[in-house]
């Protein structure tokens, strides 16, 4: 997973104020104020993994993230720390953590402040986003390399992938799926998977070539989307849905949307693109 040109740029937090007194953790996380930033939450970096969360009463959807995160962080036995940042009541630490909108995200490793994400995305992005930050602090000494445990249904996927046989693959991603549904890495398995199966047999130039020649053609943008984003050509693959949701309306735009959105979740949650991207798509249906 791809991570924003800043990730693990060294911050200065040190002047927040004095230590105090640790107070007990809440059900989404430790409040984080400017007195003990330095102290509670940047120290105990050098030991464990700290996730900071900057969120707003008046932000529905950042509350929606804080609640993902504290359920993540109870699932994984406090492997790592959460920190609640309620940027109204402690604009200080705002300022000093760089927060431009809510909700915002930034892990603490030996530390050194790294951006995570700064708008709400998927529980199971969001999950892939913790899970590459407990990998790059085990890499510096701190925690343990997550060992990857493997469902019987996802080393059938994993067999069938690597012999081209997606069909296969997509048998055992929806089987896993139908004995847990709630499995992240399936769902993700699945959406990748599913995206070989519509692409295989296609060729790209031509799809293109249509793409081009009938920019209202829908089923020829949402194919040539598909090409693109198997190239590695995000952005292009998101322009040209967010054209088509630009210019249809009620079932088509519906549709386009939709196609986006799964797009998107191929995609690393902090990549620049995908957050211009989503931007522009809220720009575009409001």
């Amino acid at each position: 997973m791809s991570l924003p040109p800043n990730f693990g740029r060294a911050v200065d937090l040190s002047s927040l104020g004095k230590p105090v007194s640790s107070k007990s953790s809440e059900s989404l996380g430790k409040e984080v104020v400017a007195a003990n930033l330095a102290s509670d939450f940047v120290a105990l970096s050098k030991t464990k993994v700290v996730i900071l969360l900057c969120w707003s009463a008046r932000s529905p959807d950042s509350i929606a993230v804080l609640e993902t995160l504290a359920r993540i962080n109870s699932e994984n036995s406090d492997v790592w720390t959460l920190g609640s940042v309620d940027v109204d009541a402690q604009p200080e630490v705002a300022q000093a953590l760089q927060v431009r909108a809510v909700p915002f995200a930034v892990g603490l490793v030996k530390e050194q402040l790294l951006p995570l994400f700064e708008q709400s995305y998927p529980e199971a992005q969001i999950r892939l986003v913790i899970e590459k930050v407990l990998s790059i602090a085990a890499e510096q000494g701190i925690g343990e390399m997550v060992e990857e445990t493997l469902e019987p249904e996802e080393e059938e996927a994993l067999a069938a992938l690597e012999s081209h046989d997606y069909l296969k693959a997509e048998s055992a991603y929806l089987r896993l799926l139908s004995r847990k549904p709630n499995d992240v890495f399936a769902k993700l398995g699945l959406a990748h998977t599913q995206l070989l199966i519509r692409t295989t047999g296609l060729d790209a130039e031509v799809v293109a070539k249509i793409a081009a020649e009938e920019p209202t053609n829908l089923d020829a943008q949402i194919q040539c989307a598909d090409c693109e984003v198997v190239a590695g050509k995000y952005d292009e693959a998101f322009q040209r849905l967010l054209n088509s949701v630009r210019i249809s309306s009620g079932p088509d735009q519906l549709r386009a949307k939709s196609h986006l959105l799964e797009l998107f979740s191929l995609v690393d949650p902090s990549d620049p693109g995908l957050i211009k991207a989503r931007r522009a798509l809220a720009n575009a249906l409001f």
